[in-house]
């Protein structure tokens, strides 16, 4: 199983009403969220870890993981609000409106971390949950309790307009990648952190501060992997797009799916991957996160969409 712990929310949506009026309409999200239903719908053995509220919105957030396949017996259940994210579309791009005080997500502690069973291999993190408290001290902690024994995959995802203490933020990501096996970047995620140098040389400082897989995205323009040894680089899939929503989060499921169909998911393999195999775990991703891109939403594609 590959475990995706993060956050898990309602997204509400711009719609028109059936009286022509603007509205919105709830629907199910959430970056490491997006993650755990992607490779549920990819066929790969998926869990979840968050807090779920006891809520009409948590039992929305349940249903959806149910129909994807996607193991939340993990999770927490709390008496707590479900966290709402407005969304308002420009151009396909998404900005968000937040509401998360005092909610389910948000509140969870290390009192609430499971024990994993010997099934779960790897371990998923990123995105917005790793910025406010207590959640993100709760996910750094189960991060430093894992990370010897099972793949940790961490995409920073990084949200500059929830940030409040960049400083506090930028170490917490820095102590978590150096403990993480696969380290995703966007280009702009690249840039967040200030270091000089074109994306060869910052690739290698997350190299070599102790990452085995750098991963960086470049939108239309593909990805690249590195290793100790290896750069390979993949174009990305020619798609019309509708919207963005979404489509980092499923090319992260992509990389992990392929990982584990080829057996690679491991401490040891994820140390020597070939070229090819990094080819293999990027052209998966960029193929997922197409699917996504060419339809509204966060709505990540089933394995028999993509030929698996």
């Amino acid at each position: 199983m590959i475990l995706c712990c993060g956050e898990a929310l309602i997204d509400m949506l711009p719609r028109e009403t059936t009286l022509g009026e603007k509205g919105f309409s709830p629907y199910a999200g959430g970056a490491v969220f997006n993650t755990g239903i992607a490779l549920g719908r990819l066929g790969v053995a998926s869990g979840f870890f968050t807090g779920l509220s006891d809520d009409m919105m948590g039992d929305i957030l349940r249903d959806t993981l149910r129909a994807s396949h996607v193991d939340f017996s993990y999770c927490a259940t709390l008496s707590r609000p479900t966290t709402i994210a407005f969304v308002k579309l420009v151009d396909g791009h998404a900005t968000y409106a937040f509401y998360d005080e005092n909610t389910a997500g948000r509140m969870i502690t290390e009192a609430d971390l499971p024990a994993l069973g010997e099934d779960c291999e790897a371990l998923h993190f990123g995105a917005i949950s790793l910025i406010p408290e207590p959640c993100g001290s709760t996910y750094e902690a189960l991060l430093n309790r894992e990370h010897k024994t099972r793949v940790i995959s961490l995409d920073p995802n990084i949200r500059p307009g929830f940030i409040k203490d960049k400083a506090a933020h930028m170490a917490r990501i820095r102590g978590m990648a150096a403990l993480s096996d696969i380290v995703k970047f966007s280009d702009e995620d690249l840039a967040w952190f200030g270091l000089d140098g074109d994306e060869d040389t910052l690739a290698r400082h997350w190299l070599h501060h102790g990452a085995k897989l750098v991963v960086v995205t470049r939108g239309a323009d593909g990805a690249v992997g590195y290793t100790a040894d290896h750069k390979v680089e993949v174009p990305s899939e020619k798609v019309t797009v509708v919207d963005t929503v979404g489509a980092g989060d499923t090319f992260d499921a992509g990389v992990l799916a392929s990982l584990k169909m080829q057996n690679l998911l491991t401490k040891q393999q994820v140390t020597k991957l070939t070229q090819e195999q990094i080819a293999k775990a990027l052209a998966l991703g960029s193929k997922a996160a197409a699917v996504t891109v060419s339809r509204a939403g966060a709505n990540p594609p089933f394995a028999h969409e993509i030929g698996l």
